[in-house]
């Protein structure tokens, strides 16, 4: 394979990243070993004063998991890639490396429960001051950015209710500001949106969905500029310690060989079933980023190739008759995790979204009546069969 000019994504998704070792293997290695060996004191010494690389501890490092990391960064198109146990540790890691006491951190509010509890909860802890925005209002972006910030923090689209953040507005906006632009990327996966070419510095993702998608194990992956990886991240994450299992990633590398195919037909299906859900009579509303009802469709089709796999709908009746619905369903199953290949089915009040409060969660748009649906691999009339038996009986 040469390396003389960067591959196509398809191409990237199979061949890039790969460490062959001299037993020849045609797939990737996996290195169950939490350390490594030095033929001498003298290396062992060398390695540990940066004088020379060598893998360590796979807390710090492990080829299995470079593996991934070189192939997420090729297809990201990102300098570098430090792979995590967890979404959430990729999260935490990319702020507490960076943020320190006095800092001012402005973030889209509507964020991933876990992510708002971080922001809203446990960095004021630390004297780090957050600041919440409507992520579709640029007035809002532009009062709050127009004071110094170290950081911005966002996801497009938005967990549950698929806002779409304009990112090239806000990396200019807080660019300005002195802060660095983070992006939870993982509702667009990097095949749909492409934040780096949108000027953000730092991508989120949580390798747990579509890049395993098979409901398998749990990951997490944190992209951007090499120096800051090197110099701010990385300190922080050999130190603090939320690296991924070498299994994880070897799973994870495994699942990346088929994201390509399974997200495009996921977004097929997804499309069509929101186009069925908006015209059904027990449907208040049904959000999807093509569907022209969208507030910010036009928007959203500048930024996003297709769009995505999630599909989100409100239902007349409330919580009795969402939860009548979610447990009519017959293929499709209950459960808050999402890019998945079976279709899955979650109520963000009650679950996902459930301890940012009430007043939160009407700032947002997430009523008792939300359901937010990850759509699958299963066939297309089936899902939408199934939903139109469990929405007669809403």
């Amino acid at each position: 394979m040469s390396d003389t000019k960067p591959l196509r994504t398809a191409t990237a998704l199979i061949h890039a990243g790969r460490i062959r070792t001299n037993f020849d293997e045609n797939a990737e290695a996996l290195f169950l070993t939490s350390g490594f060996v030095y033929e001498n004191a003298e290396l062992a010494e060398a390695v540990f004063a940066n004088q020379v690389q060598h893998y360590q501890y796979s807390r710090f490092a492990n080829p299995t998991v470079t593996m991934l990391e070189q192939k997420l960064a090729a297809i990201e198109g990102a300098e570098a890639c430090r792979c995590t146990a967890t979404g959430m540790a990729a999260v935490h890691a990319t702020l507490l490396s960076t943020l320190k006491t006095g800092d001012r951190l402005v973030a889209a509010r509507a964020l991933f429960g876990s992510c708002h509890w971080i922001v809203s909860t446990l960095l004021p802890q630390y004297g780090i001051t957050p600041v919440f925005v409507d992520g579709a209002n640029l007035d809002e972006w532009r009062a709050a950015l127009s004071l110094p910030t170290a950081m911005v923090l966002l996801e497009t689209p938005s967990n549950p209710m698929l806002d779409i953040v304009d990112l090239r507005a806000v990396c200019t906006l807080a660019h300005a500001a002195g802060a660095l632009v983070a992006v939870d990327n993982v509702f667009a996966t990097p095949l749909l949106q492409r934040p780096l070419e949108f000027g953000a510095d730092i991508v989120i993702y949580s390798a747990t969905k579509h890049m395993d998608g098979q409901g398998r194990v749990l990951g997490g992956a944190v992209l951007g500029p090499k120096k800051w990886l090197e110099n701010t991240f990385q300190p922080f994450f050999r130190n603090t310690g939320p690296a991924l299992s070498p299994f994880n990633a070897w799973v994870i590398l495994k699942g990346l060989e088929t994201m390509g195919l399974r997200v495009a037909a996921q977004s097929k299906s997804a499309e069509a079933i929101a186009n069925f859900l908006e015209s059904h009579p027990k449907i208040t509303s049904a959000l999807y980023p093509t569907l022209k009802s969208h507030p910010q469709h036009n928007l959203a089709m500048s930024q996003m190739s297709a769009g995505g796999t999630l599909v989100t709908f409100n239902l007349a009746g409330g919580k009795p008759a969402a939860f009548k619905t979610m447990n009519a369903f017959k293929i499709i199953t209950i459960s808050n995790n999402l890019g998945d290949t079976k279709s899955l089915a979650t109520h963000p009040a009650t679950t996902t979204h459930m301890r940012i409060g009430e007043a939160e969660r009407t700032k947002l748009g997430i009523t008792d009546s939300t359901i937010r649906l990850s759509v699958g691999l299963e066939d297309q009339t089936d899902l939408i069969e199934d939903l139109t038996q469990a929405l007669e009986q809403a």
